[in-house]
């Protein structure tokens, strides 16, 4: 007499599976859905990094120009930018410092180049902004969605979070 072997998985033994499966989903799937958010205000945080080194390097240079040179100079020339940068109390002005940044992808412009707001974010208040050097004894500042002007890092961070 031969007897038949057994092969596959009882039903009892594929459901005990998939109810495992579903445990492990349950602890894994909230720790990853923040992700997307604090991608964004990373984003912002590098976009504004960028931002104060353009513009801290083109201060460089336009120091450099304007070395005993009167009146200084309200424009400088940057290796591998296609034209001019204007300069404003020795800084990059506005529509300027556009010019500067590699690379804006991510990012939808304001109309002045100077504001960049992450894409896809819960809001509009998702941005950092460059703002000019208000005279020459001031340099350029960064502004942040909701964040008043001069707040601290962590109010910025906060602000960041929420709209990001």
């Amino acid at each position: 007499m031969n007897r038949s072997t057994q092969r596959g998985f009882t039903l009892i033994e594929l459901v005990v599976v998939i109810v495992i499966l579903g445990i492990l989903a349950a602890f894994a799937v909230p720790r990853f859905m923040g992700l997307e958010d604090q991608a964004r205000v990373a984003a912002v945080n590098a976009m504004a990094g960028s931002l104060r080194s353009a513009a801290t390097m083109a201060h460089g240079v336009w120091e450099a120009q304007a070395s005993g040179v009167t009146p200084a100079p309200t424009q400088i020339t940057v290796p591998g930018v296609a034209s001019p940068v204007p300069i404003v109390n020795g800084y990059p002005s506005n529509a300027g410092i556009q010019q500067l940044l590699q690379d804006t992808s991510g990012f939808a412009i304001n109309a002045n180049g100077n504001r960049f707001t992450a894409n896809g974010s819960k809001n509009a208040n998702c941005w950092v902004q460059y703002n000019q050097a208000a005279n020459a004894n001031t340099p350029f500042t960064l502004s942040y969605g909701t964040a008043p002007a001069g707040s601290t890092p962590q109010t910025v961070q906060t602000a960041l979070q929420n709209n990001c």
